[in-house]
């Protein structure tokens, strides 16, 4: 799917008693994807949790159906008219299950929202997780969304101990799939029907890193 109020003191404050060591970089990991809502940030993008503060952008990018073109139907934040109800269940439910953790993409030369970065389908297990992004249209073709997955790779090799991640593309986001590439994701199958929501099966291509 390149691709989708605060969260509970319990849950941001979850520690858990055992590292885990990343077979990716060798080193000790003392965290794991949902103990947190990372910040992250380069010399290009931030990477933080959304607040209030940001309904007015987020709702823009969210009724703009040209953002979702290739994206499927069920995705979180279109699911309510109230965009504050949904920035309040993206760090209630959803982070609290680790069904998905969504952080905003903030432009460091605005700093205003314009997209969503995404880890779903955590699988701790496995030290598996998968990814995906979504810009508000404005945004497009300014690498914004290569800078994104790369922050993101970072921080689930880097200091969570994911050891695979995941994602896919319709077969007709050529933009998408070039932004996987180019932070090293090789495609793994081609034109797989999914079930993204739609009458028909979705055909789309699946990418690991």
């Amino acid at each position: 799917m390149t691709d989708t109020g605060s969260a509970d003191p319990a849950i941001m404050g979850q520690i858990y008693g055992t590292a885990h060591t990343s077979g990716r970089f060798g080193a000790e990991q003392n965290m794991r994807l949902f103990d947190e809502i990372p910040y992250l940030e380069n010399d290009t993008v931030i990477l933080k949790q959304i607040t209030d503060k940001d309904a007015g952008d987020m709702k823009k990018m969210v009724v703009n159906d040209a953002v979702y073109k290739y994206l499927p139907t069920f995705l979180f934040e279109r699911q309510y008219d109230d965009i504050h109800k949904a920035i309040a269940g993206l760090y209630g439910e959803l982070f609290g299950n680790k069904e998905s953790l969504i952080l905003g993409i903030f432009p460091k030369d605005t700093g205003r929202l314009c997209g969503l970065a995404e880890f779903y389908g955590y699988k701790e297990i496995l030290h598996k997780t998968c990814i995906g992004y979504r810009l508000d249209k404005p945004q497009w073709g300014k690498g914004l969304a290569t800078e994104t997955v790369s922050l993101m790779v970072d921080y689930l090799y880097g200091k969570v101990g994911i050891e695979i991640i995941t994602a896919s593309t319709m077969i007709e986001n050529k933009a998408s799939a070039r932004v996987l590439e180019k932070n090293g994701f090789i495609k793994t199958a081609a034109a797989v029907p999914e079930g993204w929501g739609y009458e028909q099966p979705t055909v789309a291509d699946k990418w690991f890193r």
